[in-house]
């Protein structure tokens, strides 16, 4: 039995399951949840200056900030988030951010939470939640993309992301 157990085990950490059913590790890699700028950025490694609106709307749940254009390349991606928006209303904070406005948050988010380093390219969808980094310390953690991904994607990060924040919120000292 206990050797089943070991399998079972080397499984789930092999397909980056933790037992705690959160999917996806934090870590530098293109699939992690990053505590700094990611491999792919110009700034890898660099420091996460988090907004004081996401510092603020995480104290409640896990955040998700999605910035477009009304733009023929952004409709796949806005229905997509939509679709997850409304699958999982009151369990994320949602901002909807215009890139071809006036709202300064659209480019402060690119800035921050571009993936590849500052090309902001749109349409960009962040996830942020709560993790323990490298040290054990409960810390903001956040992945993007500037791709349209389609549900699935944002489906993962997103149940991810509330998985992770119902584990750590109780120990993050912000």
């Amino acid at each position: 039995m206990d050797k089943i157990s070991s399998l079972i085990a080397i499984i789930l950490l092999a397909s980056g399951i933790n037992a705690m059913g959160t999917e996806y590790s934090v870590g530098p890699g293109n699939d992690d949840w990053w505590t700094a700028y990611p491999d792919q950025s110009s700034g890898a490694g660099g420091d996460v200056n988090h907004p004081s609106w996401i510092l603020d709307a995480l104290k409640s749940k896990p955040v998700l900030i999605y910035v477009h254009k009304s733009c023929d390349y952004c409709v796949p991606q806005t229905e997509a988030v939509q679709n997850i928006t409304n699958e999982f209303n009151g369990k994320i904070t949602f901002f909807e951010i215009s890139a071809e406005g006036s709202d300064s948050r659209s480019e402060e988010a690119m800035q921050i939470y571009d993936p590849n380093g500052g090309t902001m390219y749109v349409p960009l969808t962040v996830i942020v939640t709560l993790a323990p980094n490298s040290e054990g310390e409960v810390v903001p953690v956040w992945h993007s993309t500037d791709e349209v991904t389609g549900d699935g994607w944002i489906k993962n990060y997103v149940g991810d992301a509330i998985s992770q924040y119902d584990e750590f919120a109780a120990d993050w000292n912000m």
